[in-house]
């Protein structure tokens, strides 16, 4: 009996997932343990294992194509089976989502059954067909779309498409657009990623009342400490590694910082878990280096440094990214000197971090030059005072000017 198979639930904010790539194709045999997809969530991209046996029948959804959690992706069974019935049962329980691909599958006999008709563009669907991979590649080549023809289904637009057109062509139209100012633009589908964070922190930055601490501290000392550290050749440790550390090791002293606000309750975190923002192509993930306080700066620094490496090859997995009860935001290495940062749920405070900035200032009692940074502290005023925010960025202080402490 024919079965459909649907997008799962891969990490506990995902709302749908985008095929990013079809393992096998429709006419193949597959079993229980197979890797049937490459599937984009607001998290990561995570492959997608396949429980049945059979013959895939149809995917209802193509690669670069969404859908909804608990929506149909594909139909399995015995080859001309009708599953006709699997699809309209999908259509009335989820959003429905455009055929990707229906094929003629073969059997035995002399005669080849039809699975299913092919979804044919009608003539009023004026809508250019193109994947976001081809897109991509066409505003890099300066190629105008709407005068390619599309080799894919349909008349879709595919990467192929686009590498085939020869240099002339596309510099052609380059220069056309440019020679005569015609207005262009390129409209980009909203990554599950960016989906997730417009959500979550437009919900914090409505729902949480924010203000702001910042304070300027010194960091000669810490420089010093980190390159005594790095000159030893045991371990590299950055700036942003020392400022993980010595927030954890100030969240102890002020629990109410390291809290979340529950509605009826407010939750005083007991373990210290701080989340790291990194930057990735499609927007921003935070890894958790858990029980921070309980770790070595050079473990905080490995650990911190093979997130950085999973993000940007999408490796993370809902683990890693979870269980958050402080977070840091740091663009300092972009040159950012100062900025504030929005709440990262269901924190109650995130600190943002900028760059270390060589200026003239007083050093026992001369004028020389000095090393400082601003940090700025976004606090959820239903849970933490400005009184308390400020003894926490005063111990944070503390503990960087004078790193020696963070070793007791």
């Amino acid at each position: 009996m024919a079965v459909a198979i649907k997008m799962p639930k891969m990490s506990d904010t995902m709302t749908e997932g985008v095929v990013r790539k079809w393992n096998y194709k429709v006419g193949d045999t597959i079993k229980s343990g197979d890797v049937l997809a490459e599937v984009e969530t607001d998290k990561a991209t995570m492959d997608l294992e396949n429980y049945e046996k059979g013959t895939i029948l149809h995917f209802a959804v193509g690669e670069g194509d969404a859908a909804p959690v608990d929506g149909v992706i594909a139909i399995v069974g015995k080859a001309g089976e009708d599953f006709s019935a699997l699809l309209i049962s999908g259509a009335s329980a989820a959003p429905a989502a455009p055929v990707a691909e229906t094929v003629k599958v073969e059997t035995t006999t002399s005669n080849p059954i039809v699975a299913s008709a092919p979804v044919q563009a009608s003539a009023s669907d004026n809508r250019l067909k193109v994947s976001p991979l081809a897109k991509k590649l066409a505003a890099e080549k300066g190629v105008d779309l709407s005068s390619v023809a599309g080799s894919g289904e349909n008349g879709r637009i595919i990467k192929s498409d686009i590498e085939n057109l020869s240099v002339s062509a596309a510099s052609s139209s380059t220069k056309t657009a440019t020679l005569f100012g015609q207005e262009s633009y390129e409209e980009i589908n909203v990554s599950q990623m960016r989906k997730t964070i417009a959500a979550r922190l437009a919900e914090s930055k409505f729902t949480a009342p924010h203000f702001y601490l910042t304070m300027e501290i010194n960091m000669d000392k810490a420089l010093n400490a980190r390159a005594a550290i790095n000159a030893s050749g045991d371990v590299k440790v950055s700036v942003n590694d020392m400022i993980v550390k010595a927030c954890s090791i100030a969240l102890g002293k002020h629990p109410w910082v390291n809290a979340s606000w529950l509605g009826t309750k407010i939750r005083l975190n007991h373990h210290i878990n701080i989340g790291v923002a990194m930057a990735v192509e499609d927007g921003l993930l935070v890894p958790v280096v858990k029980f921070a306080n309980q770790k070595s700066l050079s473990a905080i620094s490995s650990e911190v440094k093979e997130f950085s490496i999973k993000a940007k090859d999408k490796k993370l997995q809902p683990a890693d990214w979870s269980g958050n009860t402080f977070t840091i935001s740091n663009l300092g290495m972009f040159g950012i000197e100062e900025f504030t940062a929005i709440i990262n749920p269901p924190d109650a405070c995130i600190l943002a971090v900028g760059g270390v900035k060589e200026t003239v200032g007083i050093v026992n009692g001369e004028i020389a030059k000095t090393n400082v940074m601003k940090v700025t502290l976004s606090c959820d005023h239903r849970v933490v005072d400005g009184v308390v925010g400020s003894k926490f960025l005063n111990t944070l202080k503390d503990l960087l000017e004078e790193p020696v402490k963070m070793l007791v």
